[in-house]
């Protein structure tokens, strides 16, 4: 297991290691990607700030999402906007997977974080039990209720 005993002994592995993850992310929780671009380098910032000891390779992911996630919230509660569209765009203009990451950017943030780090990036529910702070039951019931939003919100959800 690899320790790093500061955030800037991890720098070089992270950056190279979770750049697109982080981005995904924070492209994920924000509307905009000059947004999710500032905050990718906000999130690599902190890291570099960061004095206390990372014990590994998935703490360190797991610091980095859990910080992307943060910073996102923060970002949002700072910088709330009101865009305007001029036309609407129709619904043959967007791809069904366009649509379905639409609904679910759409979800509460623990249900929209709950199902995109299960479904997008891979983790079980106790992983993202661990990244968010919260019991693997409670990330259960997060997905549960995640996908029956859905539902009502795309008319329909194959969970295969």
């Amino acid at each position: 297991m690899t320790v790093f005993t500061k955030g800037k002994d991890a720098f070089p592995y992270a950056f190279k290691e979770y750049t697109d993850t982080v981005y995904r992310i924070a492209v994920h929780n924000t509307s905009c990607i000059a947004d999710a671009e500032d905050i990718t380098q906000e999130v690599f910032t902190k890291l570099l700030e960061h004095t206390l000891p990372i014990r590994g390779e998935e703490h360190l992911k797991a610091w980095l999402i859990r910080v992307t996630i943060n910073t996102c919230y923060d970002f949002h509660k700072k910088n709330v906007r009101l865009e305007v569209v001029s036309e609407p765009i129709s619904k043959s203009e967007t791809t069904h997977e366009d649509s379905v990451l639409e609904a679910v950017k759409s979800l509460q943030e623990n249900y929209r974080n709950a199902i995109y780090l299960h479904y997008y990036e891979g983790y079980t529910a106790k992983e993202v039990g661990k990244i968010l702070g919260a019991k693997e039951n409670t990330v259960l019931s997060w997905l549960s209720r995640g996908r029956e939003a859905l539902k009502k919100i795309i008319g329909g959800f194959d969970d295969e």
